[in-house]
């Protein structure tokens, strides 16, 4: 898989972000991209684990950063 190519291929959600299963949704859209990162990180020669981690670390800290932005 071509990590980068395939952001391009995100599928738009078909439910409202308040649906209960908006979120199981996100996660069939955002599951193959997230492997496909792990994946390549892993073949650069990165820890697996590690890089997962990151990634939650890396989302989290955009999150603040956004809402520190917006208000």
């Amino acid at each position: 898989m071509d990590t980068i190519d395939s952001f391009a291929n995100i599928a738009a959600p078909t439910l409202s972000p308040t649906d209960f299963n908006y979120e199981t949704e996100c996660r069939a859209a955002l599951g193959p991209l997230i492997d496909g990162l792990l994946d390549t990180a892993e073949q650069a020669g990165w820890d697996r684990r590690k890089a997962a981690y990151t990634i939650m670390f890396l989302s989290a800290q955009k999150l603040t950063t956004a809402k520190e932005e917006q208000g």
